[in-house]
């Protein structure tokens, strides 16, 4: 063997942006979860068709066993989604996570909640329908500094603006995503996904030019779009979050 091949290295190792969806569980019940879970696959295939996702359980009255967050997993994989980890939580969640072969994703930091605050049904991120438009809202949260991405984004390609807003002059492609951690002002048509606020600012908006999205979102609310409502279409717009319904309306 050369020295060249003994001293190259079998791989490198890096840490990057990863599009990871997280799954907040309600209520222990695998078939109502793949239930709930096959209908957003089917509503959006291009966004969730094995779509990586991490689960969260610290909304549930007490941790699940084993078999039961075994059974969970089954569902998310059955429904047509990957499971790769559970949400950041307790020490309880970090055990659970070593017996099941999985990582603890720290970036999904779960908030546990006093156990009187059982629900039903398994979290639903997807706001309600596209209110009227108004003629006004809050400001836009502050950056101090923006990332500018000159052109246009193409489909297959992913831009991310960590810690600060995102510029972009062009459009933004079919199956595109622009990311960033503040706001994002797109100068173009939007025809593939924007998500603003992506490590949790609620405060951030995305401002667009040309709106023809397959999908938005700001801190995690997100709005799937089969077919854009007709007032909005090819509109200038901003979308941004009163409490936990994303709201969109003309410039």
């Amino acid at each position: 063997m050369n020295a060249r091949a003994e001293t190259t290295d079998a791989c490198d190792l890096r840490f990057g942006q990863v599009g990871i969806a997280c799954v907040r569980v309600r209520r222990v019940d695998a078939a109502a979860l793949c239930d709930e879970l096959e209908r957003r696959v089917r509503a959006a295939p291009q966004m969730f068709a094995r779509a990586a996702v991490v689960l969260d359980l610290s909304h549930l009255s007490s941790l699940p066993d084993d078999g039961a967050v075994d059974a969970l997993l089954e569902a998310v994989r059955s429904a047509g989604m990957l499971p790769v980890g559970l949400a950041y939580g307790t020490s309880e969640t970090e055990a659970l996570a070593k017996r099941m072969g999985l990582p603890l994703i720290a970036k999904f930091r779960a908030a546990y909640e006093p156990a009187a605050a059982a629900v039903t049904q398994p979290a639903r991120t997807e706001p309600a329908p596209p209110p009227e438009p108004i003629l006004s809202a809050p400001a836009a949260g502050n950056r101090q500094s923006t990332e500018h991405h000159i052109g246009a984004v193409r489909s297959g390609q992913q831009v991310y603006a960590r810690d600060c807003d995102l510029i972009v002059t062009g459009t933004v492609a079919n199956g595109a995503e622009v990311i960033a951690d503040g706001n994002i002002h797109i100068y173009g048509g939007l025809r593939g996904r924007a998500m603003a606020g992506a490590q949790g600012d609620e405060k951030a908006r995305i401002f667009v030019s040309g709106f023809r999205a397959e999908l938005v979102a700001i801190a995690g609310q997100y709005r799937v779009f089969e077919q854009i409502p007709p007032e909005l279409e090819g509109q200038s717009v901003q979308c941004w979050l009163e409490g936990e319904k994303l709201l969109i309306a003309r410039l």
